[in-house]
């Protein structure tokens, strides 16, 4: 607290379980801050804020929205009286285009800046601009014992405060492989919780088992259900609220196995953990700038979110962590994960601050300045969306698709589809390309799967099949109980969750095209609508444009050799 009154920036290094993010914005509310502004807290993801929320309310006995309220994506429980704000950090960037200055706070706590997300740099960047210009706003930062270094030298060789995490030991065992080809990451994990369940790493309790996505977690808990004595829960972002709840609480009886994805690496501690499986992988987003494509492929993880991941143990007694990879692995692998600027389409980046008026992306005061060559290939995307002008200003065109809160490529098809008057229907088609594919495969019943999700193809188009699945599952969701709907969605091998992530998505874009006055004048029908869609769709994926040659393969753009997806 000494620190904070006496510095304008402060980071604070903490271990996973210090205490950090609960007990800081309590420490600033003593200090006698957020009185006149508020105290904004910012999380990497919308989970988190609410969790940290909802912790922070319960300590200080207030109702959640009252003196501490969150504000992400979708939903806003923040009031007159809120004086500490928890938000995502893409929450807080979307405040600047409203409040240059962010007179709305007199404190920014800046939680989990290790995990070096695009919003995280881009804030620290802004802040090292404004802070000369309000000597008033406090900031602290805080990170896991990981590279403070890096920041406190961005802040002017700001002060670093250590404090302790963990209480207990955590012993760590590694599970070499004998032949890295074989080795069935689930099945490991069966015999692991078997392990534990039987006393052979010491006594029975709660496990956490990472998992690089939903598929892995939701296939793994079926393995799991061995006996009735562990309880499996899993924990991911898209799940409901009261089902994320239910991790919180450490009711039940048995032993709980909590699966979660790297959401519960950071932010979220998940009460009374012993044990921690970690089989040392993730997903992570890459872009390559010479396929001009974002992947999402599952990588090894970094030494640093390695020991994040064991330290989310050894809180409530002395620890485990179980790394399903060899000693050698472990040390070979890079200590930090890539900051995400480095390994992203810069397209977005460059638009946005564009729109916010931050100046060239050259000049920027990145942590860490983005490759020339991504910087290039952001700026030539843009152009080819005529998002920008030969001199790189923003387009009139390029204005309206920075206000459109999704990827250029799929903002650009928007505005062509008010043009073309396909609004409606390009509404659909691009909340569903902005989420996951809500039509699922099980392994064991593709067949029957194919089946089911026959109905909606259309001898054309690809595309009109997502626009035949939105009807039929709107049409079914209106006559149907939310209890109902969830079973015809199991029954027919639909996911409710993705389903229910595609309406979000499209409520969200319909209000962004209202307040941008984008409507559809005169609806078309027929191959006129099909000519439209399609040329809205071209606009937006000028480089997913090929010509089959005689050998009858398919020739992209910029050297590359295409093909249609499997399954088309």
């Amino acid at each position: 607290m000494r620190a904070i009154a006496a510095n304008q920036v402060v980071i604070v290094a903490g271990e996973t379980g210090s205490g950090k993010t609960t007990q800081l914005p309590k420490m600033c509310l003593e200090l006698g801050r957020g009185a006149n502004a508020r105290i904004g807290h910012t999380q990497p993801r919308r989970l988190a804020a609410r969790a940290v929320a909802t912790r922070i309310a319960e300590e200080l006995k207030t109702d959640l929205g009252s003196l501490v309220g969150y504000q992400v994506r979708f939903t806003d429980d923040v009031t007159d009286a809120t004086a500490v704000k928890l938000m995502t950090d893409g929450i807080l960037l979307a405040e600047l285009t409203h409040d240059r200055d962010l007179k709305a706070y007199d404190t920014l706590i800046i939680d989990e800046a290790h995990e070096r997300s695009l919003n995280i740099d881009f804030i620290l960047g802004y802040l090292k601009r404004l802070l000369p210009r309000r000597p008033d706003l406090k900031v602290v930062i805080t990170s896991a014992t990981i590279d403070v270094e890096r920041f406190a030298a961005h802040f002017n060789d700001a002060p670093i405060i250590e404090v302790s995490g963990r209480t207990y030991p955590v012993e760590v065992h590694y599970l070499d492989s004998t032949d890295e080809s074989d080795r069935d990451t689930q099945r490991q994990i069966v015999n692991v919780v078997a392990d534990i369940e039987s006393g052979r790493y010491g006594p029975r309790g709660d496990v956490l088992v990472f998992l690089p996505g939903e598929r892995q977690i939701r296939d793994c808990a079926k393995e799991i259900r061995f006996n009735d004595r562990i309880q499996v829960l899993p924990l991911y972002a898209r799940l409901s609220q009261a089902e994320q709840n239910r991790v919180f609480s450490q009711s039940g009886a048995g032993m709980r196995v909590v699966l979660a994805t790297n959401v519960a690496e950071t932010s979220l501690t998940v009460p009374g953990i012993r044990y921690v499986i970690d089989p040392g992988e993730a997903r992570v987003s890459r872009y390559s700038y010479r396929s001009g494509l974002q992947r999402l492929p599952i990588e090894s993880i970094s030494q640093a979110s390695a020991n994040q991941r064991k330290g989310r143990c050894g809180r409530v007694a002395d620890g485990v962590c179980i790394r399903l990879y060899s000693e050698q692995d472990f040390l070979v692998r890079p200590e930090f994960t890539d900051a995400e600027i480095l390994r992203t389409n810069l397209a977005s980046v460059i638009l946005r601050m564009m729109e916010l008026k931050l100046g060239d992306i050259r000049q920027f005061p990145f942590i860490d300045p983005p490759d020339p060559k991504m910087i290039r290939d952001g700026y030539r995307l843009l152009n080819d969306l005529a998002a920008i002008d030969p001199k790189q200003r923003l387009t009139k065109i390029g204005r309206s698709m920075a206000r459109l809160p999704i990827d250029p490529k799929l903002a650009r098809i928007l505005i062509d589809a008010r043009a073309r008057n396909c609004l409606d229907e390009i509404l659909v088609i691009v909340s569903g390309l902005a989420v996951q594919d809500p039509r699922e495969r099980p392994a064991d019943k593709r067949a029957q799967a194919d089946q089911q999700h026959a109905r909606f193809n259309h001898p054309r188009s690809d595309f009109v099949s997502w626009l035949n699945l939105w009807h039929y599952t709107e049409e079914q969701r209106q006559a149907l109980s939310q209890n109902q709907f969830r079973k015809l969605c199991q029954r027919e091998y639909l996911s409710y969750l993705k389903i229910r992530e595609w309406r979000e998505v499209h409520g969200q874009l319909v209000v962004a095209c209202r307040q941008m006055n984008m409507k559809v004048k005169t609806p078309r029908s027929g191959d006129d609508a099909y000519d439209a869609i399609h040329q809205a769709l071209l606009s937006g994926f000028v480089a997913n444009i090929a010509q089959q040659d005689e050998g009858r393969r398919f020739n992209a753009g910029r050297n590359r050799k295409a093909q249609i997806i499997p399954g088309s």
